[in-house]
Formats: C-alpha cells, structure tokens, sequence
C-alpha cells in the first residue's frame, strides 16, 4: 500500500505534524543528503511539537490570557504521537539494520 492511498483512506495529519509535510519523491530516489535532511527535519518538528506542548501547560499552569485546559492536552498529545511515531520508526530502523547485519551471503 503507498502513502498515497493510506492518506486517501485515512486522512490524518500525522505524517505532516511529524516529518514536517515531506512526501516522498516519486520521480527520482532519494540520496543520503536528502535522507539525512529529512530525518533532521523530523526530529525537529518533533522537538518543536514538545516545545509547545510544554509552553501549553506552563502558560495553563499559570493561569496565561487564553490559555485553556483543551489547548494544552491538544498539543500534549500532539507531542505524544510525535515521540511514539519517532519511537516506531526508529525500532523499524533498528530491526532492519539487524536483519541485514545477520544475513549469510
């Protein structure tokens, strides 16, 4: 199944909340430059999503000019699903290296 059809069927915003809206090129393969941009646009976006998580609740917290309850646990859990799909991505990484790493040639 590509990206294509999986955002047809389900429309979420996560691939763009968390790798920052990069689609995959379709045209011609990817380079280790490109890769390597992309990984580092990921982990800030990331990082970004938890930012603002935390500067929800602290503006919450304290009682900031319309900061709410629903804004803080939006962007929580928006820094949530970031983490969990770096996290997943990750331990898929992690798992192909080491099946390459155990192949007999």
């Amino acid at each position: 199944m590509t990206i294509a059809a999986i955002n047809t069927i389900a429309p979420l915003d996560i691939q763009s909340s968390v790798f920052g809206g990069i689609q995959p090129s379709q045209s011609a393969p990817a380079s280790g430059a490109d890769f390597a941009g992309m990984l580092d646009g990921a982990l800030k976006n990331v990082s970004a999503a938890q930012q603002t998580a935390q500067t929800a609740e602290q503006n919450f917290a304290v009682g900031a000019p319309g900061a709410t309850l629903g804004k803080a646990v939006v962007s929580s859990d928006q820094a949530e699903i970031a983490w969990n799909a770096t996290v997943a991505v990750r331990n898929e990484v992690v798992s192909a290296y080491s099946s390459v790493m155990n192949m007999q040639f």
